[in-house]
């Protein structure tokens, strides 16, 4: 996540507490989107160290309709909010429309939001346009301590957001998901591994590799995290990333000192599509 100073993290901490009881408050008097936006607004405020006056405007116009609100420094839009009221269930749909503006306008973060619970999205820019759930958040329920709470906050705040942060974000989300593991543990690799492992702990008993691999998927590992689309993308993406480290390990190193990494577009492509939707 994005380095923040111990000041930061005291005011995200502080504060997503004080909002806490505000937006509970909210929620059982269930109301409305105009009245959500107004807090959202404080909360970018208050959590995330926004001027509302100079860094936040609800007056951004994409192919003629306002976004709810926009987050500006320096005429470079960071990210467009999608708000709902605070008693509506957050759902894909809901962001769909805001993440085709933001694609047009080359805007590469959505949030939606109901106060309650955050999304942070990713816009993939190509073909059909796709967006990447990188963080889900309990604003309520998490505890304002938490890590999960700095880190959605604390990549979202005027010190931490930067395009270089957020990249690091999105690569760190999606190489430590579900379906990344499950596919990691999938590869030959360890597979070789655990047949070794086996095979010592029993003094000799002999294990196939396809029988484990086959016993892993079949049996082991839940069906979503073997069968499903973003499974077959984690799989995908843990063979780019072997083929990757493969090239690094065989270029001599007094060719070029630096390390290899891929383009902020390229990676964020190929990585598993919206991996933590529900």
């Amino acid at each position: 996540m994005a380095k923040i100073s111990t000041k930061v993290a005291t005011r995200i901490t502080t504060q997503l507490k004080k909002y806490q009881s505000v937006l509970a408050g909210l929620l059982k008097r269930d109301v409305s989107e105009a009245d959500t936006v107004t807090v959202i607004n404080d909360m970018l405020t208050d959590i995330c160290g926004y001027d509302k006056y100079l860094h936040i405007t609800s007056q951004y116009a994409i192919r003629g309709t306002y976004v709810d609100l926009a987050v500006k420094i320096d005429d470079d839009i960071r990210f467009i909010i999608e708000v709902k009221a605070i008693g509506i269930d957050l759902k894909d749909a809901h962001v769909k429309q805001a993440i085709d503006y933001a694609a047009n306008e080359g805007i590469e973060w959505v949030v939606l939001t109901n106060g309650a619970h955050w999304r942070i999205y990713k816009v993939h820019f190509g073909q059909p346009i796709e967006k990447i759930l990188v963080c889900e958040l309990d604003a309520i329920g998490e505890s304002a301590k938490s890590p999960e709470a700095l880190e959605c906050f604390g990549n979202l705040s005027r010190e931490g957001f930067s395009k270089s942060t957020m990249a690091e974000f999105l690569l760190h989300k999606q190489v430590t998901n579900k379906f990344t593991v499950a596919a990691v543990l999938q590869t030959d690799f360890i597979l070789e591994v655990l047949r070794r492992e086996i095979r010592r702990m029993s003094s000799g008993v002999k294990v196939e590799v396809d029988y484990l691999k086959s016993l892993l998927r079949e049996e082991v590992i839940k069906r979503d995290l073997v069968d499903s689309d973003e499974a077959k993308a984690a799989l995908q993406n843990i063979k780019r990333l072997q083929r990757a480290a493969t090239r690094k390990k065989a270029t001599p190193k007094a060719a070029d000192e630096a390390p290899i990494v891929a383009p902020v577009e390229d990676a964020s492509a190929s990585l598993p599509r919206a991996v933590a939707s529900t």
